[in-house]
């Protein structure tokens, strides 16, 4: 039987880069920023992981992913990460996915699952049967010209206010939970714990399940 390879997971966001490999139990991290390029990424991630062992590298990412590849810079950080060998840079192969995508898989129990990340923006992922689909729902129109995102990201949240944004949230999963046909809504992300109860079909995510997800990823199965 094959050996199972050793993992390095990477949770790129806009505040903070977050590590975790196989075998330990904590993660590190350190702070990124709106002007953080893909090599100042990479040589924090080194710096950072040097006394670790991995063989692989999983890569979250903060933005639309198609075929392992970034289709543009990350909003919230530096440019240059679009046609970045990440592969090169640290010397390892590497897995790289949509954030919410990572997240999504971490999250993942069978059946079919709809992820939404409630953050800075909104994430968002499908999984059927075991078979992970990255989608773009944040930006397909809602009300009054405005997206699912500009509702349920954290602008949404500021302008709408606290009240208002979970009613939304709670017309949004109900929504999407019937159009796609869901067995039930993971919610993840930074601002999921400020829904004081879920909506029906929902339960809550954990942003530690983007590091499950990492290592999933170089599963043969989720």
């Amino acid at each position: 039987m094959a050996k199972s390879p050793q993992v390095l997971v990477v949770d790129v966001g806009g505040t903070h880069i977050k590590v975790l490999a196989t075998g330990h139990r904590a993660h590190r991290k350190f702070d990124s920023g709106p002007a953080m390029t893909p090599q100042q990424m990479v040589k924090g991630v080194l710096a950072l992981t040097q006394d670790w062992r991995w063989d692989c590298v999983s890569i979250g990412y903060p933005g639309p992913v198609v075929h392992g590849k970034p289709l543009r810079d990350p909003f919230n950080l530096g440019k240059g990460w679009v046609g970045f060998d990440f592969a090169k840079a640290l010397g390892k192969p590497v897995k790289l996915v949509n954030d919410a995508a990572m997240q999504a898989l971490g999250s993942y129990e069978g059946g079919r699952m709809l992820f939404l990340g409630l953050g800075t923006g909104l994430g968002s992922a499908m999984i059927v049967e075991g078979v992970l689909q990255p989608m773009e729902l944040a930006h397909l129109p809602y009300r009054h010209g405005k997206t699912y995102e500009d509702y349920l990201g954290i602008h949404g949240l500021r302008r709408l206010g606290l009240a208002s944004w979970r009613r939304h949230v709670f017309h949004i999963v109900a929504a999407l939970k019937a159009a796609l046909e869901a067995d039930y809504v993971v919610l993840g992300g930074g601002n999921a714990h400020k829904l004081d109860r879920l909506p029906p079909g929902a339960r809550r995510g954990d942003n530690a399940n983007a590091f499950r997800g990492g290592f999933r990823l170089w599963q043969s199965q989720p």
